[in-house]
């Protein structure tokens, strides 16, 4: 029994350390997007994936990956839970970085088939950014003129770096205030930061591309030339799915396929100076990151740690 209780102090006194070091922490963060400024310096960044409203968020607050992937693309398209969720990660923040939220990234059930498709589905993605969130991840990015579209429609009409490209912005007025109360700054703030990085070297707002069947994988090479993208990846399930493997898998060992695709995307984002998101393992997290790898997805902490400890990360996780 005295030895339970010893144990359980001594649990108690590591939450308390933790906790502390948290609120204590002598990091400044330097942008609101704790994502983008851990990429701008090299960094990789680690997810999980999130669905739920107000406790969860509040659980999440302080979640030791970077950033959380809030999936809407299978689950019910509900913008009201998405904003209590947000309102969540505010109240149970900062990060222990000292960052109002982690990196918040929404997929939704928009396809990029074609522009027509874009056009329709656009309202999604203006939906989500206006609850607060930091990006939004596009699936079946097939057609580079959608992607175009997808990019014109989440930015503000005013933002002129690479406009003859895109297009005028076709966010309106009314979709910031609440948003920039989830970011912690005024209304002008939050109107000249919403925009698309690496674009826009200020903005803070990621966008991201799913290159994850053959048909996508056909126009990767012009679809990741697209202003205002900021990564991209394979879909290994999806990309499977595509070549008729049903199992679904994310991890090795992969079909040749779709080992092909991913060293394909990968290139592409090189050559584009994007960040190339893909699974990893504990046991080959390392490799990853050497690969070129910097969106690291698989949501465990083990790879994480490991992974941080070899980039020599200084940002508080």
């Amino acid at each position: 029994m005295r030895i339970q209780k010893y144990f359980l102090f001594f649990l108690i006194i590591i939450s308390a350390d933790q906790l502390l070091f948290a609120q204590q922490s002598d990091y400044k963060p330097k942008r609101i997007n704790k994502s983008i400024e851990l990429l701008t310096d090299n960094q990789p960044i680690y997810y999980i994936n999130a669905y739920g409203g107000y406790e969860e968020g509040k659980k999440l607050a302080k979640t030791w990956a970077d950033y959380i992937t809030y999936n809407m693309e299978h689950s019910p398209l509900d913008f009201t839970l998405l904003r209590e969720f947000m309102k969540g990660l505010v109240d149970g923040g900062p990060t222990p970085s000292g960052h109002r939220t982690p990196t918040v990234i929404v997929v939704l059930p928009a396809l990029g088939l074609d522009a027509q498709t874009m056009k329709a589905n656009v309202w999604m993605a203006q939906q989500a950014l206006a609850q607060g969130v930091h990006g939004v991840h596009l699936c079946r990015a097939r057609d580079p003129e959608a992607v175009r579209i997808f990019v014109q429609s989440l930015r503000y009409p005013f933002n002129e770096i690479g406009e003859k490209k895109i297009g005028d912005g076709l966010r309106g007025w009314g979709s910031f205030q609440w948003a920039a109360w989830v970011w912690g700054v005024d209304e002008q703030t939050y109107l000249k930061k919403a925009d698309v990085w690496p674009l826009n070297p200020d903005g803070e707002i990621m966008l991201g591309v799913k290159i994850e069947d053959r048909e996508a994988l056909k126009n990767v090479a012009k679809t990741l030339k697209v202003p205002g993208i900021a990564f991209a990846e394979h879909g290994p399930r999806d990309m499977g799915f595509s070549y008729n493997y049903l199992e679904g898998r994310a991890d090795p060992p992969l079909p040749q396929e779709v080992v092909a695709a991913g060293d394909k995307v990968l290139s592409e984002c090189k050559k584009n100076g994007l960040a190339f998101l893909d699974n990893v393992l504990p046991d080959n997290v390392i490799k990853q990151i050497e690969k070129g790898v910097r969106i690291l997805a698989g949501g465990k902490l083990e790879s994480a740690e490991i992974g941080r400890k070899f980039t020599k990360r200084v940002m508080p996780w």
